[in-house]
């Protein structure tokens, strides 16, 4: 059973807290432990994760224990970035294909961990918003 805590903080942004055995749809999550000890670390964080991935475009579908563990440490990173223009980082994310990135993160499974992967994707895109010059092409 889930926690009626973690159901309501999930439902604050828009998303279902499902069972561990149900295939989430579009809006739902079954990561509840993930997401309750994103909240026991730093409820502010957690709300900053949550808001990433359910106010910007074509993630509701990412919202797994790989992609909620990302973006913490990605929030955390960025966190001064953040508060100074929180607009430019919902932008950002927009503008990410999360879900892509998600399914080359899994083909590094078994040599990488998924979060760690899927994190430095993600984290590539992020510095080019947020000042890394591109120091030529691939």
């Amino acid at each position: 059973m889930i926690n009626p805590s973690t159901k309501a903080f999930c439902a604050d942004f828009g998303i279902e807290a499902v069972e561990g055995s149900a295939y989430p749809k579009l809006g739902q999550t079954r990561a509840i432990a993930t997401v309750e000890k994103l909240r026991a670390k730093d409820d502010g964080i957690a709300r900053l994760v949550m808001t990433t991935l359910a106010e910007t475009s074509n993630n509701l579908a990412c919202v797994d224990s790989v992609s909620l563990w990302s973006t913490y440490f990605l929030v955390r990173k960025f966190r001064a970035e953040i508060e100074s223009n929180p607009s430019a980082w919902l932008d950002a994310w927009d503008r990410m294909p999360v879900g892509f990135l998600q399914s080359r993160a899994q083909e590094l499974s078994g040599t990488f961990h998924q979060k760690d992967a899927l994190g430095g994707l993600l984290y590539e895109r992020l510095r080019r918003v947020y000042g890394q010059q591109e120091l030529g092409q691939f």
